[in-house]
């Protein structure tokens, strides 16, 4: 049994556990070589000795380290401790898919978007590897703070090209996104993981999962039988071509699916493109349910056709009689199954909420809140409160509290635990910048809705005439952006992406230098009425305009009135007239 403060190949100190699975547990450890949190699975104690779970165990480790993509979990280490088999990973701070939805009910268009292409690009990778992972579901996707996901619990990925180690007519993984060539016992290909993808997709844009039912039996029939409900039909602001990626990947029948999760992902790039939008409805080249046999009426037939016409009739009846067995055997199998699986559930839960509350002894007492605190001050708090207190201060980034005050504590302010429990201590960073990129080229309202959803920037799309004014632009392709690539902001800052309009503006003739010889060039080539005036000025050079009656940036439109004013030179001020010289005569009198 694995406890806490355990050491793992004299490595990794057991700190919490944080998951349990049906093969293996969750721990989350800290490896003193490295200086770092990791996330330990752990194959359970009565699995150790069952050959079969061993070899599928280490066949995980061995799919799993093949994958290296910023969307999928890292995996650090394999290994064996003493009839302890162990797999160390890159732990991952942040909530589960589930969790969110279950906070927020459902995510807007753009949030689903992002979080599709981020999933539909890492099975990308692991279907490039031959590594299926077979049980995607809300549940085993993390996603972090800062938006991005990323893809757990390969634990029973199938690596194509290895050897047949488990049950592939078996049932694994969640019932309400499982496709339907599992529900009836068929194998997994990477077509099973689209499917499971596409029901995700409908989760995150309607809150809810598109077939429910009183038990698993009941759900798992309807991803067989029952079509989609229509996203469309409850929302109608949600595009034709978001409901007709869903539809694809949803297919009862796998052929008309996409062929691999790159096809999804590039289909989800391009889904919100104005020519796109309102695309047509998809409609399936192959039919979602195979026919049933049926024997075609001819003419009528003599006495021996006629004799062997029966038999044949018999022999389908008899074909059809062997399939419907099979089915029933395949039903009876996924019931047994899902029977066991409930039990599990329900043996699980009984343990959490009835044993082990009761079997727990020692006094408990809350975690005091640091909220804004000195380290110093936090660790003076934890240590009366009777706590220890972790030597290494993690720290995280944060809006709100000021750099090097506490953030947070692990476990968590307000929580009652035990007396000597060790604590962490989280402590601010400071706000989360991060440096643009370069746009220029791209689609202006994927770019936005990226940075808008994983960075929470404000951004604008404002249209701008280009500089090269011979060269063609695609309508929403960005020009320009008002911050340079390289320029660091944070969440809430406001960018500006520039792109084309065939529209003329009237530049800034002040800023731009402009002449009353090229004002006058620009009025002949629009046939605008322009007046000019003058006015005498040394802060300009002669010729150059001072001012305009049309706002820079304003349209320009055939026949418009246009007032200029331009700078000449001062004229020279008169000389003033001499004054009389005085003299030492007398006025006459005139007597």
């Amino acid at each position: 049994m694995i406890t806490k403060g355990q050491k793992i190949n004299d490595r990794y100190e057991i700190i919490r556990s944080i998951g349990e699975g049906g093969m293996a547990n969750v721990y989350l450890g800290y490896d003193t070589i490295l200086d770092r949190n990791v996330a330990i699975k752990v194959l359970r104690g009565d699995l150790s000795n069952d050959e079969k779970f061993v070899r599928r165990f280490q066949r995980e480790a061995l799919s799993a380290s093949s994958l290296a993509h910023p969307n999928i979990v890292e995996m650090y280490d394999v290994g064996e401790d003493d009839g302890t088999y162990y797999i160390v990973m890159e732990y991952v701070e942040g909530k589960t898919l589930k969790q969110l939805l279950k906070k927020r009910g459902t995510l807007t268009l753009s949030e689903a978007i992002d979080i599709m292409s981020q999933l539909t690009d890492g099975m990308a990778h692991a279907h490039d590897s031959y590594i299926i992972h077979r049980d995607l579901k809300p549940q085993n996707i993390m996603i972090k703070d800062d938006g991005q996901i990323k893809i757990t619990d390969f634990g029973i990925a199938m690596a194509l090209n290895a050897t047949q180690l488990t049950q592939t007519n078996s049932v694994m993984g969640s019932v309400h996104y499982l496709p339907p060539e599992q529900a009836s016992g068929k194998g997994s290909t990477i077509k099973s993981d689209i499917y499971s993808m596409g029901i995700i997709f409908y989760e995150l844009l309607s809150g809810s999962l598109p077939f429910r039912g009183d038990n698993a039996v009941e759900i798992a029939l309807k991803h067989m039988r029952d079509p989609l409900p229509s996203l469309r039909a409850e929302n109608s602001a949600i595009p034709q071509s978001i409901e007709n990626i869903i539809k694809k990947a949803t297919a009862k029948n796998p052929k008309n699916r996409y062929d691999s999760a790159r096809e999804m992902h590039e289909d989800l790039l391009t889904a919100l493109n104005d020519e796109r939008m309102n695309e047509e409805e998809i409609q399936f080249k192959y039919p979602e349910h195979e026919e049933s046999k049926r024997v075609k009426k001819t003419e009528p037939a003599t006495e021996g056709e006629e004799e062997v016409k029966e038999k044949e009739i018999e022999q389908l009846e008899d074909d059809e009689t062997v399939e419907d067995n099979k089915v029933d055997k395949r039903n009876k199998l996924i019931i047994i199954i899902l029977g066991i699986v409930f039990v599990v559930i329900l043996f699980v839960l009984a343990l959490i909420f009835l044993i082990l509350p009761k079997a727990a002894n020692g006094k408990t007492v809350k975690v005091p809140d640091c909220t804004g605190d000195k380290v110093s001050v936090c660790e003076e708090k934890l240590l009366a409160a009777g706590f220890e207190v972790n030597t290494k201060i993690e720290s995280v980034t944060s809006d709100t509290i000021d750099k090097n005050k506490v953030v947070k504590t692990d476990p968590a302010k307000g929580r009652s635990i035990k007396v000597g429990t060790k604590v962490t201590i989280y402590k601010s960073s400071g706000e989360e910048t991060f440096e643009l990129d370069d746009y220029t080229g791209q689609d202006s309202k994927t770019v936005k809705a990226i940075l808008e959803t994983k960075y929470g920037l404000v951004v604008t799309i404002e249209k701008k005439e280009p500089e090269d004014k011979t060269k063609e632009y695609e309508e929403d392709v960005i020009i320009g952006q008002s911050l340079a690539k390289g320029s660091e902001v944070k969440k809430g800052d406001s960018l500006i992406l520039y792109i084309p309009t065939d529209e003329k503006v009237f530049p800034d003739f002040v800023a731009e230098g402009y002449t009353k010889d090229d004002v006058d060039a620009l009025c002949k080539e629009y046939n605008l009425n322009c007046t000019f005036k003058e006015e005498q000025t040394e802060k300009y050079a002669e010729g150059k305009i001072i001012s305009q009656s049309r706002l820079a940036g304003s349209t320009i439109s055939k026949g418009s009135n246009l007032t200029v004013t331009y700078a000449i030179k001062p004229k020279p001020k008169p000389s003033p007239s001499p004054s009389p010289e005085p003299t030492d005569e007398e006025p006459t009198t005139g007597e």
